[in-house]
């Protein structure tokens, strides 16, 4: 009897690890099959930059890259068009200067000092670039130190002679963050660096642990994400990216890799492959 209701409540919860002993178990790593699928892609939750020290490729990603044809990315990296309008990106078409008060602008070169930099040596950038810095300062290492998660998949997975592509364009990734961040929302978010620096250590440390639930209550901490944020940077990429992977993945195996704040959530990747007919359920190991 007790058996019986295990088995129940899983398949009503879609808890497919309660009655395997695996329910402390957590994973950033998710196969997808069924619903037609010839072959399992996987999904994989990242963070995108880490200090030496926190990078670790785990040896079941590191075997599932084996095994997949495709590797893709949020973009793009292989892209010399794309890579081109990433280092075009920055450039804004009016400067910062010109959208603030004397007041503002005083402010803003203040917040910047904490940076290491300055009103005049940021004024032709855009706001995305402002919101960037707080990476730069919550990433406590030497830039010589820092990895991107993706990148250095992407560096094994060409080793390996696998397929590369991207789920959306960078103009797309771009527009989302304008949407998200104005001027006044960047000052804003520069002057909490240190708040954002701290949940950034206890989310490399739920990252690590690959503990998702609390890596993505982490990423949309309401002080530093909003609900309109959250539809913009999460929720309208999410659901672009849930139409086009099916028809990705009836062509071939792929290991999706994108920022683990997309998989979780009634609009997170999972919840929206789920919804289209697909098993979507976490690899241990």
């Amino acid at each position: 009897m007790k058996k019986w209701i295990c088995l129940l409540l899983a398949a009503t919860l879609g808890l497919t690890s309660i009655c395997s002993g695996q329910k402390n178990k957590k994973s950033l790593l998710w196969e997808i099959s069924g619903n037609g699928l010839k072959e399992s892609s996987y999904l994989l939750g990242t963070f995108h930059l880490l200090c030496e020290k926190d990078f670790e490729l785990k040896p079941k990603v590191v075997s599932t890259l084996s095994k997949i044809k495709k590797f893709v990315t949020e973009i793009d990296y292989t892209d010399p068009k794309e890579m081109q309008a990433m280092a075009a990106a920055p450039k804004a078409e009016k400067t910062l200067t010109s959208q603030l008060s004397p007041d503002e602008a005083t402010h803003l070169n203040e917040v910047l000092k904490s940076y290491g930099t300055t009103l005049a040596e940021m004024d032709t950038f855009n706001t995305q670039s402002l919101y960037s810095l707080l990476a730069k300062k919550a990433i406590t290492c030497p830039a010589t130190e820092v990895k991107m998660y993706e990148v250095e998949l992407l560096r094994l997975a060409l080793a390996t002679g696998k397929k590369t592509g991207g789920l959306e364009k960078i103009a797309y990734q771009m527009d989302a963050l304008a949407k998200s961040y104005d001027l006044k929302e960047a000052i804003r978010q520069l002057s909490a660096g240190d708040l954002y620096e701290k949940l950034t250590q206890k989310m490399i440390r739920a990252f690590k642990n690959e503990d998702l639930p609390e890596l993505d209550k982490l990423l949309k901490d309401k002080r530093l994400m909003n609900d309109s944020q959250e539809y913009w940077m999460l929720t309208d990429r999410n659901q672009n990216w849930a139409s086009d992977m099916p028809a990705m993945m009836q062509t071939e195996s792929i290991l999706f890799a994108v920022g683990a704040g997309h998989l979780m959530g009634e609009k997170g990747l999972i919840e929206l492959l789920r919804a289209k007919g697909y098993t979507v359920k976490p690899v241990f190991q």
